[in-house]
């Protein structure tokens, strides 16, 4: 879902103690990282990164607070939960905002990272927004949002994805993550496992550790369009096994899973009674015929043990007004609004105005969505053919969302006087910020090192120059392996 906010970060120039004569841009972090190395950009600038895993981390910032005042004062113990501890940080957003502090310092970066719409919020519902304002609709709404919305949420699931739901069985959050992890936390005990196809959307495996649970990665490959075998899926499932995350259309691949897959998919769930579904459907607006959207809950016997996730980010191009939402059985529902009423208490009262609005556009969106869809069609094809014309390159074509996962290991193997060895996803996309300028997200992030990953939430001239810029970065390399 992909998806959604992450952990904040903090950006800024600060002086390297291993390297007293450059300036470096510092990155602070709440999560954990690693042993840190810098990289130097033709202009002068440096790029802090990590060189402890295959994996872009951040560093991991140690505090010793002295006292500052007195004798016998006493440090201050800075030790941090083993839970948060257990977490890595948002891969997408601090590369995100890696590319946003390099632009500020003047390093022309093309940012192809965030999972974001470039369309501005469409005016129908930004002025739903601006006349709540006007109109004094600003004290909070009820924990599990507003009446007005979560019977139009209703009457949506109803009429576009054939799944029946009342109010009582709704909640809205702040976006659909928030959603994602009251779900994982309502059914979780410590020590469960959820089960993750990879690729994975980043946070799906960070949420689970932060419910105590074990992550269980089910590997798919792209000659399967990244597509989980159910004889797969049935090997991982043991008796702690609690909660299938499935996301489809899928961040970062952009597969969508056929009816009849899923339908198989069911049939092995319906086995194992402990076993539930959380189904991401936030990208469902974004698809590309002949492909279609089913919804997980629509399946025979899966109404009961589904949690449907979604939310207005993605298709109404509304990454910042924070709205998102979960629907289920009234028993799990429940278990993730007292989760909410502890945590954040219901969503922005403007949002949830603007969210009525957006559900009254028309089926999918109506032309607005339909028109931005084509766009983004305009752009995939636009990449597919032109990554496809690079020697070595593998590609499974999305079926939805706005990401190509592409497959560039035959560049691995190479090593560049002054950067060092590609051997990762991760070193690559260092080697291809530093040389062509263009920030994209290594696919270790999501499970698959073999990967990259593109945003095409881009102009189809950004995209053009993007390519460009990385053509030429990728032919000084030349493919390292036969191809």
């Amino acid at each position: 879902m992909a998806a959604s906010a992450g952990a904040s970060s903090g950006i800024g120039l600060s002086q390297s103690p291993a390297h007293p004569k450059q300036r470096c841009l510092g990155f602070s972090h709440s999560s954990r990282g690693g042993a840190s190395k810098f990289v130097s950009f033709p202009s002068g600038f440096s790029l802090r990164s990590i060189d402890n895993t295959k994996e872009l981390q951040l560093p991991r910032i140690t505090a010793v607070v002295k006292a500052q005042a007195g004798p016998g004062q006493m440090d201050v113990d800075q030790t941090l939960s083993p839970r948060v501890n257990s977490v890595k940080p948002s891969k997408t957003v601090a590369i995100t905002d890696q590319a946003a502090a390099l632009l500020r310092a003047g390093v022309p970066v093309i940012a192809l990272a965030a999972g974001e719409p470039d369309f501005d919020t469409p005016a129908v519902i930004a002025e739903a927004g601006i006349n709540a304002i006007r109109e004094g609709y600003t004290r909070y709404t009820p924990n599990t949002g507003t009446l007005e919305l979560r019977t139009a949420i209703c009457q949506k699931l109803k009429d576009e994805n054939g799944i029946s739901y009342t109010p009582d069985q709704v909640v809205v959050s702040n976006g659909a993550k928030q959603s994602i992890f009251q779900a994982v936390l309502a059914v979780c005990s410590p020590g469960d496992e959820v089960i993750i196809p990879a690729p994975f959307w980043v946070s799906y495996p960070e949420i689970a550790r932060l419910a105590d649970a074990t992550p269980v990665i089910v590997p798919t490959s792209i000659s399967e369009n990244f597509l989980m075998d159910p004889k797969l899926l049935e090997a991982s499932i043991t008796e702690k096994s609690r909660l299938l995350i499935l996301c489809s259309p899928s961040n970062p691949t952009g597969s969508v899973y056929p009816k009849q897959l899923l339908e198989e998919i069911a049939k092995i769930v319906a086995k194992h009674p402990r076993l539930l579904v959380l189904s991401d459907e936030i990208y469902e607006h974004i698809m590309y015929a002949p492909a279609t959207h089913t919804s997980f809950a629509s399946l025979p016997g899966m109404w009961e043990r589904t949690f449907t996730v979604n939310g207005f980010s993605k298709a109404f191009a509304m990454t910042g007004w924070r709205l998102g939402y979960v629907a289920g059985p009234k028993h799990f529902i429940s278990a993730c609004a007292k989760i909410q009423s502890q945590f954040t208490s219901g969503a922005s009262s403007i949002s949830q105005k603007a969210g009525v609005a957006a559900l009254s556009m028309g089926y999918a969106g109506g032309e607005t969505v339909a028109n931005m869809v084509k766009a983004f069609r305009e752009r995939r094809d636009y990449l597919v053919k032109s990554f496809g014309e690079l020697e070595g390159v593998r590609i499974s074509e999305p079926q939805g969302a706005f990401y190509l996962f592409i497959d560039l290991s035959c560049y691995y193997g190479v090593e560049i006087e002054g950067f060092g060895e590609i051997d990762s996803s991760e070193s690559l996309c260092r080697y291809l910020l530093d040389q062509a300028q263009v920030a994209l997200v290594p696919g270790g992030a999501f499970g698959d090192d073999s990967c990259i990953r593109i945003s095409y939430a881009a102009s189809l001239a950004t995209l053009q120059a993007a390519f460009e810029r990385i053509k030429k970065a990728l032919f000084a390399l030349r493919p390292a392996v036969p191809v």
